[in-house]
């Protein structure tokens, strides 16, 4: 039997906003800038409600860093 794991399926719906979102070219690094990836993470999180605000804004502030080193733009391979 599989457990339910709310933060993989988050990470799931992030990663197909991404390849929503993205400006890049079909196959490309499917790059979001940080502000709308924090904006849909922090809300999909607080709608979840089995992921903790501590542990969103934890994970904000990683992916933030990474994204900086990237003109403020969140790739996919950051989570």
């Amino acid at each position: 039997t599989s457990c339910w794991n709310p933060l993989q399926s988050l990470l799931s719906s992030m990663k197909q906003a991404c390849e929503i979102l993205t400006r890049d070219p079909e196959g490309g690094a499917a790059r979001i800038p940080f502000e709308t990836f924090s904006f849909l993470y922090s809300y999909l999180a607080s709608i979840d409600g089995e992921i903790s605000e501590t542990e969103t804004t934890a994970f904000l502030h990683e992916i933030k860093e990474k994204a900086e080193k990237h003109s403020g733009m969140v790739l996919i391979r950051h989570f």
